[in-house]
């Protein structure tokens, strides 16, 4: 009864969203900024498997803290709509994030590129839909609950991105950056001795410790922030319990909100594929690190969230997306299957028999992946006013994929004249995805890691170039 009358609300709220959206076509412009926000607990309701470590051996058995999806939505002085559902869970396939796009696009009357799907990467989530699909073991009753589990997060997510397009109230957006610094490049400092070499200051290897902060006010400013959207490029694998928990992006989200009454925080991972909160293995330091990013956040909001010294943004905004064919570096011929199938790793052999599968079938082993890009572009309110010293425009680039943080930096680097925010985990969590760099290298980012996501062959040297091109293509329009 309570999933019909929430069905049934859902309905009315997107109806009734429709019309908004219609009368907008025909109607002038507002003066301001639009923005709503809408929460749903997305904690499993039973004991199922857990994702983010190939040794899981059993169910969760327990919760430590609730998991959240969480939607903004906004819409421009001109007009424009856009949504960015955050989640509080390991990564989402292509399939469903299609699906819940194709969903909510039809619902808000929006096009592909102003939907952002973005995950935390918490290793103590539970397993999502088809997700590492390859590196779990588990029996046909957790299949079955998996299953369940994806179905219901489609629903949800839909639903809560159509619930905050039903709030909308006249807002103020500001944009702000601020810096943490306990992500450490887990591929040149080894977790035993992080901790001395951070005392001696000899942590190598390139991080990235911006904390970008988009804050969204009611028009006055005269209460909290209805909602903070804050990233940083680190992976949420302080925890590796059985207990469901956001790790230490969801302490961190509900630190700014005890600090700040009445806000929704909303946490977008960046480029962390090879950084790790280091040391780790603790609830207390999970519970550190989420203060220490719930400090760098109020610096920029302010602790009373207003957001005083923040920058305001104008509209309009501008979204793009398209898929790139991301190269492989080579398809696995039958033979070179057959023989990862007999090994004693079993990802790798899963990996191959899967692949053996897809040939016996007669299909193709796939040379490219769809990989996706998505830029956001906000006007500075000073831009907007012809002044020549200011930046031209703040702009969230949305990466698919566990990217290295050599992509934030280049990318940033790239990009001089804008403000420059970059997530990842976003959209579709295929692989990892490295730098050139890392490539030549090799390790577990570079190669490691593929038969987990059911790739058997590296990414093309020439990948990199590829996703840089292409972000500057839809940052430069």
């Amino acid at each position: 009864m309570l999933r019909r009358v929430r069905l049934f609300a859902v309905f009315a709220i997107g109806w009734l969203v429709g019309l908004s959206v219609a009368a907008v076509d025909g109607a002038e412009p507002a003066k301001s900024w639009q923005a709503g926000v809408a929460r749903a607990n997305v904690t499993p309701k039973k004991l199922m498997w857990l994702s983010g470590y190939g040794g899981r051996d059993r169910p969760a058995e327990g919760k430590l803290a609730d998991l959240w999806a969480k939607a903004l939505v906004v819409r421009d002085p001109d007009g424009g709509m856009a949504t960015i559902v955050t989640m509080d869970l390991i990564g989402i396939d292509r399939a469903l994030s299609q699906r819940v796009c194709g969903a909510i696009g039809k619902q808000l009357g929006i096009d592909r590129a102003r939907i952002a799907l973005c995950t935390s990467h918490t290793h103590t989530g539970p397993v999502v839909g088809e997700n590492l699909r390859l590196m779990y073991f588990y029996d046909a009753t957790q299949q079955a609950l998996i299953r369940e589990y994806a179905a219901d997060l489609e629903r949800e997510l839909v639903a809560v991105a159509v619930e905050a397009a039903g709030k909308l109230v006249p807002a103020t957006l500001r944009w702000g950056h601020g810096k943490a610094e306990f992500a450490v490049n887990r591929r040149n400092n080894p977790e035993a001795q992080a901790p001395e070499l951070r005392a001696q200051g000899k942590l190598r290897g390139p991080v990235d410790h911006d904390a970008p902060v988009l804050a969204v006010y009611g028009s006055e400013m005269e209460s909290a922030p209805l909602a903070v959207l804050f990233g940083y490029a680190c992976h949420a694998t302080v925890l590796a319990s059985y207990e469901w928990s956001g790790d230490w992006p969801g302490f961190a989200q509900e630190e700014i909100e005890r600090r700040v009454p009445g806000t929704t925080a909303m946490f977008v991972a960046g480029c962390g594929g090879d950084q790790n909160p280091l040391p780790r293995r603790s609830v207390e330091l999970a519970k550190k690190y989420g203060g220490e990013m719930a400090d760098a956040v109020l610096a920029v909001v302010g602790n009373d969230g207003r957001g005083a010294a923040m920058e305001p943004l104008a509209g309009p905004l501008e979204c793009a997306y398209r898929e790139i064919e991301l190269p492989l570096a080579k398809a696995p011929m039958r033979d070179e299957l057959q023989q990862t199938a007999a090994s004693s790793n079993r990802i790798d052999a899963a990996c191959a028999k899967h692949l053996l599968a897809q040939l016996d079938r007669g299909e193709k082993i796939a040379a490219t992946y769809p990989y996706p890009i998505q830029t956001w572009r906000f006007h500075s309110a000073a831009d907007k006013a012809n002044d020549a010293s200011s930046p031209a425009a703040a702009t969230i680039v949305i990466l698919g994929g566990e990217v290295v943080v050599d992509y934030a930096l280049s990318i940033k680097a790239e990009l001089p004249n804008q403000r420059v925010w970059v997530a990842a985990y976003a959209n579709d969590v295929m692989a990892y995805i490295p730098s050139r760099r890392i490539l030549q290298e090799g390790g577990y980012e570079g190669i490691g890691a593929q038969s987990e996501y059911g790739f058997l062959s590296p990414w093309s040297p020439d990948a990199e170039q590829h996703i840089l091109d292409e972000v500057k293509r839809q940052a430069g329009k």
